[in-house]
């Protein structure tokens, strides 16, 4: 783990600075960065992803427990650095390239390095990192739904993603992030962090928020897509009566005919709003579309 002097150093060396508009705030507490990884019990079979690795501090401190650590750094000239101060590290993979491919993709760089480490570390797949306050909600939606899914994420998010992610029905929060996390796994905020711990400091209050994916949870989702679209479709239009959004259905849920007697069913009022609806509702609303959707 590096030091602020020691990061400060690293950059000055390579004539750059930190780039706000990626996000680039950098963790230099490292009792908090023991924190983030002691939280996380990583052991030598599980496969950790970093998104956002900067100059490798936490990264170094993720080499030592993982069996296999995946570096993401979209800045050419961190990414080098990075290399560089992990060069003695085997078990580590610095990719320079941008996490995600489009809004609802990772790249298919990062995804092709995971999938063969898989083959030879049978434990977990992690979400260990500092993300950068510009991709942090993509990016951790895309590895809730997959297809590639994270067994576990250990992050540091702004405040106001950390209330996204555990916000409850009904609340100002509440959205697509806060439902697809709830219906999958526990997620919890371990403690909020002032910007004084990062360099250089932000001008809002992070924290530190742990999520962990539950068989129980996703084995009573029948099709991961559907769920997905469904969530979208009704929390893009939150302010709307639920019988309105389903007249601006796209897609495979366009084909749908039947709302009223899936409202009905799911014992749902359809002058509901849909920031009114549990994850719960969404599951229930979602297996039927399902159910409609796929032939006997």
């Amino acid at each position: 783990m590096q030091t602020k002097q020691q990061i400060q150093q690293l950059l000055a060396s390579a004539a750059i600075s930190p780039n706000k508009r990626l996000g680039q705030y950098f963790l230099i507490d490292l009792n908090l960065m023991r924190v983030l990884v002691d939280s996380t019990n990583i052991g030598s079979d599980d496969i950790v992803l970093e998104v956002g690795c900067g100059t490798g501090s936490l990264t170094e401190a993720l080499a030592q427990r993982a069996g296999k650590v995946i570096a993401v750094e979209v800045d050419g000239a961190l990414a080098k650095i990075a290399k560089r101060q992990l060069a003695k590290a085997e078990n580590v993979e610095v990719i320079n390239t941008d996490i995600l491919r489009n809004k609802n993709t990772i790249s298919r760089t990062v995804t092709d390095a995971i999938e063969p480490a898989h083959k030879k570390y049978p434990g977990r797949f992690l979400l260990v990192a500092n993300l950068p306050y510009n991709v942090a909600s993509p990016v951790m939606l895309n590895l809730v739904r997959g297809p590639t899914i994270a067994d576990s994420m250990y992050v540091t998010v702004q405040k106001e993603v950390a209330q996204r992610m555990t916000a409850a029905a009904g609340s100002k929060d509440y959205g697509i992030l806060s439902i697809l996390l709830s219906a999958t796994g526990d997620v919890k905020t371990e403690r909020f962090l002032r910007p004084t711990v990062f360099w250089p400091q932000p001008q809002v209050d992070s924290a530190m928020v742990s999520f962990v994916r539950k068989k129980e949870k996703v084995s009573r989702i029948k099709n991961m897509e559907v769920f997905s679209e469904v969530v979208n479709l009704f929390m893009r239009h939150r302010r709307k009566m639920l019988k309105a959004c389903t007249k601006l259905a796209q897609g495979e849920l366009a084909k749908i005919h039947s709302w009223p007697k899936i409202f009905e069913q799911c014992c749902i009022d359809p002058h509901q709003r849909p920031e009114e609806l549990s994850p719960e509702d969404y599951i229930a609303v979602a297996n039927l579309c399902y159910e409609h959707l796929t032939p006997l």
